[in-house]
């Protein structure tokens, strides 16, 4: 189904942008349609997966490059408090934390600022992560956490590859369903 709708798509005269919305709405709804049990769940084909993470990376280029660096490469001494107690963007390239997380909890950073993580219970964590949910839409964040993810190559830690302990986080903390 996907190959035909991309063979569709890629044949059609839209805008890039306008492709990558369809694409990734397709991959969503098949995505959270329910399933038989002896049924498959839907996958994204290779070249839909592409689509979503050049779409990904022209957004990260243009919205958090600035913070986190071009190859996700983060701020110097990015756990070392600042003065006013925030700490410096993290490295997204697998270097840093963010393959601990489950996609939910990266999405809500993305969406919500690191404000939503500060909270009574951690009195000493404070973030200068700004929230993107009213610039960016539930797409393009996906396509922004899809690109974040190609960027952690074949990186292992805790004996196993870091897309796969992500994987496995996710299963527990997984993507919101979009609009």
């Amino acid at each position: 189904m996907f190959n035909r709708i991309y063979a569709t798509l890629v044949s059609s005269r839209r805008s890039a942008y306008g492709t990558l919305m369809l694409v990734l709405a397709c991959i969503v709804a098949f995505a959270c349609s329910p399933t038989a049990e002896n049924e498959a769940p839907v996958s994204p084909t290779p070249e839909a997966t592409v689509i979503i993470v050049r779409s990904g990376q022209q957004i990260f280029t243009s919205t958090c490059a600035a913070c986190h660096g071009l190859s996700g490469e983060g701020q110097p001494n990015w756990h070392i408090r600042k003065a006013d107690g925030t700490l410096p963007p993290p490295p997204l390239n697998g270097e840093g934390h963010t393959w601990h997380h489950g996609d939910g909890f990266l999405y809500k950073v993305v969406r919500d600022g690191g404000k939503w993580m500060e909270s009574p219970s951690l009195p000493h964590f404070k973030s200068g992560m700004p929230a993107f949910g009213e610039q960016l839409s539930h797409d393009e964040i996906v396509g922004v956490i899809t690109y974040v993810k190609s960027l952690w190559g074949d990186k292992t830690g805790r004996g196993m590859s870091i897309r796969e302990w992500q994987a496995e986080v996710s299963l527990n903390d997984p993507l919101p369903p979009g609009p």
